[in-house]
């Protein structure tokens, strides 16, 4: 299962109904929070949900409306009690800034491990999956992230009956060991069916459209996706600031094939973005406006149950 709440939905100033860009994720007991504009910590607790278990920070960039939150919720976990490290991902200055962000902070309980992201793609080890970091255009180094959770095929115990491999073997064959019984060898493949269709949700804001993200989305259960301006006149604007039009969002979901896309990261003089989605829908119909506080919870798909 992985819960995913939009915290923030704005781009470049806070507003009194609209916080700046963050998202979290929680898998397994873990929080993943990608960005921590000003306001994050007000929006996590209007959730309900704890900082504690936050133990990855994803930073697209550093431009303040991603990074300006980040003191106050490193006093927030410290204040929750946390002491497990923290692993935090971004480009290049990514340990600069934040040792200069930290001085605000005081003294942490808990130590910081800090990942640089160089490479166009990265992938970051997850406990049952990963997380890649893909760059994509803005006018300063900048990265989306993909969310994958990974699942195993079925075990076939009728397979592991007929081979005779001893029932004590069978939960670490499962977990991917190969167990050596004397001159017999007993490897997962011998009882493991095909993989399954595991879950993806990809994130992508401050761009301009790019095939980086495309190729991130494809077959992602959710793309969050950046949509600064509803209007289409906007477009040479969205060029200059290397961001994009909810247009431009929808064109890019519409070859990417998410299952389900929200926009997001909307430009301070947007009001309400509802006005623009029946032309978003006309181009990519399972896309929704984002808002604050926005959430679903995602399960494997023969998990689903119908009522």
């Amino acid at each position: 299962m992985l819960d995913i709440c939009l915290l923030g939905t704005g781009g470049m100033m806070p507003l009194p109904r609209r916080y700046l860009t963050s998202l979290i994720a929680r898998y397994n007991g873990l929080s993943i929070l990608i960005d921590c504009g000003e306001g994050t910590q007000i929006a996590l607790r209007k959730k309900g949900w704890s900082a504690n278990p936050i133990g990855i920070m994803l930073f697209t960039h550093y431009h303040a409306d991603h990074i300006s939150g980040l003191p106050g919720m490193l006093l927030n976990m410290a204040n929750a009690e946390r002491t497990e490290d923290v692993l935090m991902v971004g480009p290049k200055g990514l340990q600069r800034i934040v040792e200069s962000l930290k001085v605000i902070a005081g003294e942490l309980p808990f130590k910081i491990r800090y990942h640089e992201l160089s490479e166009r793609e990265e992938d970051i080890p997850l406990e049952g999956g990963y997380i890649r970091a893909f760059k994509v255009n803005h006018n300063v180094t900048c990265y989306g992230y993909s969310i994958n959770i990974e699942r195993k095929g079925r075990f076939d115990a009728e397979a592991a009956r007929s081979l005779g491999i001893p029932l004590e073997y069978w939960n670490k064959l499962q977990h991917g060991q190969t167990i050596e019984d004397g001159e017999k060898i007993y490897t997962p493949s011998m009882v493991m069916g095909p993989d399954r269709k595991g879950l993806k949700v990809t994130y992508a804001t401050d761009t301009r459209p790019a095939r980086s993200i495309i190729d991130n989305a494809k077959g992602a259960d959710l793309l969050i996706c950046e949509g600064m301006y509803g209007e289409d006149d906007k477009l040479p604007k969205a060029k200059e600031k290397k961001h994009m039009t909810f247009r431009e969002a929808a064109m890019l979901a519409k070859e990417a094939g998410p299952s389900e896309m929200w926009l997001t990261h909307y430009g301070p003089a947007m009001g309400k973005p509802d006005p623009f989605m029946p032309m978003v829908q006309g181009i990519f119909p399972e896309a929704k406006a984002g808002k604050d506080g926005m959430s679903k919870e995602f399960v494997f798909e023969d998990e689903v149950v119908s009522g």
